[in-house]
């Protein structure tokens, strides 16, 4: 396992774990601390443990071990203290909206509301605002389309006014478009309500969009944990995800939009990046881009015109070949920002790379996987 180096785990807000569990002929084995503020990702494969940990956390499935947020105790074996689930202020969403059918919209935000410790941190016109829900108060929440189901979904577990939001796979029955959608409302009720989030995934893209810092898991245990920009270039990575799945996340900040073609125009270390966005972006608003490495290929000398669109200027600072793969991991500094891209190790040869030298890296525009961060 990892150490992390994220600084927010100065602040004293934690999240101890320390978790042992059996179910069924699965054990899950848990002992970390997780920064409290912000977005921490849970990445895996199915059945590697993630939704059995949220269990855990929330009181839901049988265990041993510590559950502490900051001062708030919710297991410790060892003291006796073991919280039924009602009594931690745990809010969780999962995959399905689980809207009660026979309430509208306003109904199933009352009830919880009404269910709610007093007094309440957290208010009806808040979450209503934040989540830009008005206009759905009055409908029956059975015609409403999925995105707009876990929004509300979203919204009633925040006015149970929860200390820890866990968010099991909640984009996992989305399409493409309604993800994209949902995923800054996530960004946006964690920043605005200060309420630190696990947010579970099966797929790294939505975990390097949102999560500050990620753990990852396989098989009950921890491999990996810590800021996120890191955990997406460790080779545990690659080991649960294989080659095709890894990559580097960047940010850029927009300084400009074109409706025409729907592109987000950014500034990433300087240098000038179009994304292809559908939701609506800001300008100065930051986006968070996931680049696999496979859809980056370079050149020594700058490329002529062509359907590629992005072309970032670098510096080559690491080259991974092994005797037993034809491919080469490179690593290139752009700005401070890391960007990995996986060539033959024929084009390692062919192009005399080494590292040091300045490079040109060809991204797709249509390859980006990326989210609004406000």
């Amino acid at each position: 396992m990892q150490a992390t180096n994220d600084p927010r785990c100065a602040s004293g807000n934690m999240l101890t774990l320390k978790l042992q569990a059996h179910v069924e002929d699965f054990d899950l084995s848990i002992s970390e601390q997780l920064p409290g503020p912000g977005i921490c990702g849970l990445f895996g494969r199915s059945g590697s443990g993630k939704s059995t940990l949220l269990r855990c956390i929330a009181g839901f499935q049988a265990c041993r071990g510590q559950v502490i947020l900051d001062d708030q105790i919710w297991l410790d074996s060892a003291r006796g203290i073991n919280l039924p689930a009602y009594q931690r202020p745990v809010g969780f969403v999962f995959q399905d909206a689980r809207l009660f059918p026979h309430l509208s919209v306003h109904g199933n935000l009352a009830f919880s509301l009404r269910r709610a410790p007093r007094p309440a941190s957290i208010t009806f016109d808040e979450v209503i605002d934040t989540l830009a829900i008005s206009g759905l108060l009055e409908r029956s929440v059975v015609n409403l389309s999925g995105g707009e189901r876990q929004r509300v979904a979203l919204g009633r577990t925040l006015l149970s006014q929860p200390s820890l939001l866990l968010l099991d796979e909640p984009l996992s029955a989305l399409d493409t478009q309604s993800k994209a959608e949902l995923l800054p409302f996530i960004q946006r009720i964690c920043d605005a309500f200060k309420i630190p989030a696990l947010f579970v995934s099966h797929a790294i893209e939505e975990v390097a969009q949102l999560a500050d810092h990620t753990v990852l898991l396989e098989q009950g245990r921890i491999q990996a944990a810590g800021a996120t920009t890191e955990v997406l270039e460790s080779p545990q990575l690659t080991d649960l995800t294989g080659r095709t799945d890894s990559g580097a996340l960047l940010t850029g900040r927009v300084v400009g939009y074109d409706s025409t073609y729907q592109l987000a125009m950014l500034d990433c270390a300087g240098q000038s990046l179009a994304v292809p966005t559908m939701t609506p972006v800001t300008i100065a608003q930051t986006l968070k881009l996931f680049i696999r490495s496979k859809d980056v290929s370079v050149a020594t000398t700058e490329p002529q015109p062509s359907s590629i669109r992005n072309v970032l200027v670098g510096t080559l600072t690491a080259i991974g070949t092994t005797d037993e793969s034809p491919f080469a991991e490179l690593s290139i500094d752009i700005g401070g920002q890391y960007l990995s891209a996986r060539v033959t190790r024929a084009a390692v040869a062919d192009l005399d790379l080494h590292t040091q030298d300045r490079i040109y890296a060809l991204v797709k525009t249509v390859s980006f996987d990326h989210g609004v961060n406000p």
